[in-house]
């Protein structure tokens, strides 16, 4: 890339944008084009700007992070995501790789380390906290049915019970959206294409 990467950065608390600024700025390779606050505000500037790289954190005033980068892919755009988060907690680390990141860096993280993590990120390659890239790793030495996560064959249990997608958020205390995109998931996994068929792979592999 003989440009700059672009990186939008995205975090709820002004003095870790800044300082994520002031650290990128003095990256030659590097330029930051534009900070958000809110989840709904990262769709925007996504849109307006571009960027090659967002630099998120899980926990958003609005969309939370898994919301806005399941979004984004949604929406077919290519802007690579960095998960920047302060817990490492299973549920945090699943829900932003489930929903497409390419990485997943807590917050104490070495200056040098997020600067490495931009530049792979742009490659397409993953850049993990040792804590996390221990976790990600056990977990995918877990071979499960079908190749889901253990969060897809919770939605397919549910799923095979006969709920709703709004039932099944209600009961996961996940959004509707989370649930799509879930289901989407499972059904592309299994190859095949209603939840009916989906219940009846799990039922006739007696998974439930």
């Amino acid at each position: 890339m003989n440009r700059p990467i672009r990186v939008l950065l995205a975090d709820d608390h002004p003095a870790l944008r800044l300082g994520l600024k002031v650290l990128l700025a003095q990256t030659p390779d590097i330029e930051v084009v534009g900070e958000a606050e809110r989840g709904e505000d990262v769709l925007v500037l996504v849109e307006q700007l571009h960027p090659d790289v967002l630099v998120l954190d899980c926990e958003m005033p609005g969309m939370s992070g898994p919301e806005v980068a399941i979004s984004l892919r949604e929406r077919g755009f290519h802007t690579r995501v960095i998960a920047l988060s302060a817990y490492s907690d299973d549920q945090y680390v699943r829900g932003m790789l489930e929903a497409g990141a390419v990485g997943y860096l807590l917050k104490d993280e070495t200056p040098e380390a997020i600067v490495a993590a931009v530049r792979a990120a742009v490659q397409g390659e993953g850049s993990f906290t040792p804590s996390v890239a221990a976790k990600v790793a056990e977990w995918a030495k877990g071979e499960r049915p079908g190749g889901l996560t253990e969060r897809e064959l919770e939605v397919l249990k549910l799923v095979a019970e006969g709920l709703s997608n709004k039932e099944i958020a209600r009961a996961l205390s996940i959004t509707g959206r989370t649930v799509d995109f879930h289901v989407s998931n499972i059904l592309r996994k299994l190859g095949v294409a209603s939840r009916v068929e989906a219940a009846m792979w799990a039922k006739e592999r007696g998974l439930f």
